[in-house]
Parts: C-alpha cells; structure tokens; sequence
C-alpha cells in the first residue's frame, strides 16, 4: 500500500473544518445530561437567594475552614512523625527516654495551642 500526505484520509481542508466541529459537538453535545446533576450545597452561612456576593463569601469561608482543618491535620501527623521518630531513637539508645516524654509533652501543648487558634479564627472568619 502507498503512504498518504494527508491525516487519517482527510485532506488538509477537511481537517481545518474537522477540529472547530468537534469542538462544537463537544460542547453542546452533554447539555442534556447537566439536567441530572444534584444542585450544589448551599456554604453554612446560608445566604439570601440570589446574593452572589454573600454565596461567594460563604464558599470562601467553608473554604477558609476547611483550609485550616488541613492545616491542623498535617501538624497533628507532623507531630506524630517526630514522635515515632524519637520513640525509634530511644530504642536504639541513641536518644534518652525523657526526650521522648518532653517531645510527647510539648506536642500536646502546640496541637492544643493550634487547635484553639483555629476555633478561633472560625469565629473570626
């Protein structure tokens, strides 16, 4: 068989129609299925309908909220982490036992302290 110049079959005219076609097709082709998509959660400030201002500042504080709960998710596995860390130093007798307590001790108090400024700032926001 002989090789062809032009992509898939179609001449170069064809394929300059072909893309903005498809992309056509695309775009109108799932409107009917939006229909049966659930309506979105309202944000916990519950807004007035049809205050946009008010449902975005809502979504940005759910965000915010949300944002902050990560935040004290990672500093609680942080903590964590050195935890295991240095219980693991301690048993291999490269650290002592009372660093592993103090470790314990003063973790507790930072994810409390976080924890607080969170609740906090949930006020705030």
């Amino acid at each position: 068989m002989g090789t062809s110049k032009t992509e898939y079959g179609f001449s170069g005219k064809t394929v300059v129609f072909r893309k903005p076609l498809l992309a056509a097709v695309a775009a109108f082709l799932p409107l009917p299925l939006w229909a049966a998509l659930p309506t979105p959660v309202a944000p916990s400030t519950a807004p007035a309908a049809g205050d946009w201002i008010g449902l975005i500042q809502g979504y940005i504080k759910d965000g915010g909220l949300v944002l902050g709960l990560a935040i004290a998710v990672l500093g609680f596995l942080w903590i964590a982490y050195l935890g295991f860390a240095k219980f693991n130093e301690a048993r291999q007798g490269k650290a002592e036992w009372a660093e592993v307590g103090v470790l314990g001790i003063v973790g507790a108090i930072v994810l409390i302290f976080a924890s607080y400024l969170l609740t906090e700032a949930a006020g705030v926001i």
